[in-house]
């Protein structure tokens, strides 16, 4: 639903906003350095992301991440006491940032974004999401908005438009989108910092990979819809890692990143390996349990080998997305494919 604000709220958030802009520094210390004053960045200075100029006067010092896995890569980047809000958490954090990730305040139900309303009553300065359908006027609000109240907004190019193909998406605009964030926030050895210690995991569980003369064929199972599955397609980070380990994405074919597909195609492609997005937003079939129970029911699948054969491997759902965890899928894939001979 479109959500409304009076032209009297939106002043006073702009007031709020510009005096917030003036505050005096932070000192957050858990990125091991100084978070403002480095004189890194000059400020003001513009980017353009997903199509979109944006202009940042200063360094952000309240902001709200529209989902779970944004607050947690600026919580990684050392600025989460910035965090002000944050929306649509969907599992329990990990224990490394649990204390830190605790203290933010949800805005929004479980697994539900943030409403526009209660976006402008925490008075962000910025606000960062990797879905771009949050950022909508039926959703938080719409971004040409939130600029004009002077409040600067980041969606991960990975994400741009929802289940869009992305050309040449792979860890490197994962890497690039911490080195724009921790620059937006005035202390750039931050997000280099983060994107080598990333690639350092994906480096070594590709040294673990087991090569096999014909790559093995697997189906990245998402979710269902009315009992429609939904499994990964091209352009998103489940084709990058599909390439980086030497399998075959079965629907590498279709025409977006998260396609709805049907079971007699699945039953047809015949995945030598089913990787399942184990969620807890509370959806039917989300949790991988649900998943290996549904497959082992249905009529078309239920005597596929992989199903037949328990050749399944569980990644947490939100691995699967943009994310901080999203390279600890390499590691836990080349382990389990290792399995299957």
């Amino acid at each position: 639903m479109k959500t409304k604000t009076g032209v009297g709220t939106l002043i006073t958030v702009a007031v709020l906003v510009l005096a917030g802009c003036a505050g005096g520094e932070s000192s957050d210390a858990a990125g091991g350095e100084a978070t403002t004053g480095t004189g890194a960045t000059n400020y003001p200075f513009t980017i353009n992301n997903c199509g979109t100029d944006v202009t940042f006067e200063a360094a952000p010092q309240r902001v709200v991440t529209l989902n779970q896995t944004a607050a947690e890569i600026l919580i990684h980047l050392g600025v989460g006491e910035r965090v002000v809000g944050s929306g649509y958490e969907i599992y329990e954090p990990p224990d490394e940032i649990a204390e830190q990730y605790r203290k933010i305040p949800i805005l929004s139900a479980h697994g539900q974004p943030i409403n526009h309303e209660k976006l402008l009553e925490a008075q962000p300065e910025f606000v960062y999401t990797s879905f771009g359908s949050f950022l909508t006027a039926a959703q938080s609000g719409d971004r040409d908005q939130l600029h004009e109240l002077g409040v600067p907004t980041y969606i991960t190019e990975l994400d741009c438009t929802e289940h869009v193909s992305v050309a040449g998406a792979d860890f490197e605009m994962m890497y690039d989108e911490y080195r724009q964030l921790a620059k937006i926030f005035d202390m750039p050895a931050a997000g280099d910092r983060l994107a080598i210690e990333q690639q350092s995991v994906v480096d070594e569980a590709l040294g673990a990979v087991e090569n096999r003369d014909t790559p093995l064929k697997v189906m990245w199972f998402y979710s269902t819809y009315d009992g429609t599955p939904w499994a990964a397609g091209p352009g998103g980070l489940p084709q990058h890692i599909s390439d980086l380990v030497g399998v075959e994405n079965i629907f590498d074919d279709a025409s977006t990143k998260w396609a709805e597909v049907n079971w007699d195609e699945v039953a047809a492609r015949d995945p030598d390996v089913i990787i399942l997005a184990d969620l807890t937003r509370g959806e039917p079939n989300d949790t991988a349990i649900e998943k290996i129970d549904l497959l082992k029911n249905d009529p078309l699948t239920s005597n596929l080998g992989a199903v037949t054969d328990d050749r399944f491997i569980t990644i947490p759902g939100a691995q699967m997305d943009p994310s901080y965890g999203s390279v600890y899928v390499v590691p836990a894939l080349v382990e389990g494919l290792n399995k299957f001979r």
